[in-house]
């Protein structure tokens, strides 16, 4: 049995490594890059921390618009597709891969899978918004992570085929934290002192291409910095932004490269606070129990909110900075998020589909 994976985007080599893991036990996986998180920082990086074999195919896409970008990739995915003939193509996530690697994959009528369907943020203005939504109607197998995406997807007249299988970022989490304590020296090298800093990330264009948003998060970091360092692995996406608005930190806002995965999740676990515009670290936020706020006016991670570890504050510099001195969580998170074993039922269901 042949199965084909695609991604794209760091987030997305985080889910697929336990998947992948799982799948190679019990079938081939090609797995393809596409080249659209390229640089060390946020590509090779995260393949050798995670422990993953180098991609089979790598399409080497690159940054470009929405409809270039998306338009490059479906050209390179199908033609992959058409020299493997895989049993199924499995996407992740909500990226312009995902939507690529789905419309590639019907088109040559390949059934397709969806890891982290049904997830919804409501907001038709974000370009993630419409990725989920065409995949999921686009999929043969839909695997949800939270109940929530699966009442998403049933409020939108989709019930077959629809799995609740957990989270494979929780997976990732339990997999590597013990590796990330024991490999990683992120602290020592930043002089950071455990639960005395906060850490934050800020990429999604919706902030770093809007100068104004930008400014007011960036004013309320330095703000809470004099609380304690904040501390910025900057997205290329944000040092662009930074250097167009030729803008200089104040001492308690450290903005530094990217890091890799094992680095984050020793950053992340010893924060006495994250702020991020970013899915993955708002959930990982909430499985190592730190205070969150999240810096846009929407999330998907709806649970995250509901079980009182996040607070949504958008880009109000008043909003951010009270919520970081005031916003305290009570009680210990629930388990929202599955057992750790979303990886395993995954592969069994696609391996499974495959054989009927």
């Amino acid at each position: 049995m042949k199965i084909v994976s695609v991604v794209g985007a760091r987030p997305q080599f985080v889910k697929a490594a336990p998947v992948s893991r799982a799948l190679r036990r019990v079938a081939r996986e090609i797995l393809i890059h596409t080249g659209q998180h390229y640089d060390c920082g946020m590509s090779a990086i995260f393949f050798a921390d995670l422990q993953m074999q180098e991609p089979d195919r790598y399409l080497g896409v690159g940054s470009g618009s929405h409809g270039w970008q998306t338009g490059q990739m479906l050209i390179r995915i199908e033609e992959v597709l058409l020299a493997e003939r895989p049993d199924w193509v499995l996407v992740y996530g909500d990226t312009n891969s995902t939507v690529a690697g789905a419309l590639a994959a019907v088109k040559l009528h390949i059934p397709l899978a969806h890891v982290e369907a049904g997830l919804r943020s409501f907001n038709r203005r974000m370009p993630e918004e419409h990725n989920r939504v065409l995949t999921d109607h686009a999929s043969d197998l839909l695997l949800c992570p939270t109940q929530t995406a699966v009442d998403n997807l049933s409020g939108e007249g989709i019930h077959r085929s629809v799995h609740l299988v957990g989270d494979v970022m929780y997976d990732a989490v339990l997999y590597n934290t013990a590796l990330a304590e024991e490999g990683s020296d992120v602290l020592e090298r930043l002089a950071l002192c455990p639960g005395c800093y906060a850490l934050a990330t800020v990429h999604r264009p919706r902030n770093t291409d809007d100068a104004d948003r930008l400014l007011a998060i960036l004013s309320a970091l330095e703000e809470i910095g004099t609380d304690g360092p904040v501390v910025l692995p900057a997205h290329p996406r944000t040092q662009k932004a930074l250097e167009a608005l030729g803008y200089r930190p104040g001492p308690d806002l450290r903005i530094i490269e990217p890091v890799g995965y094992l680095d984050m999740l020793v950053l992340e676990k010893h924060a006495r606070l994250i702020l991020t515009d970013s899915g993955g670290v708002q959930k990982e936020a909430y499985f190592f129990a730190v205070p969150c706020l999240t810096l846009r006016e929407e999330t998907e991670w709806v649970e995250t909110v509901d079980a009182g570890w996040n607070c949504l504050v958008g880009a109000d510099r008043a909003a951010i900075v009270q919520a970081a001195r005031e916003f305290r969580p009570g009680g210990s998170p629930l388990p929202y998020f599955g057992d750790g074993h979303a990886a395993v039922k995954i592969a069994d269901l696609v391996v499974g589909r495959a054989t009927e």
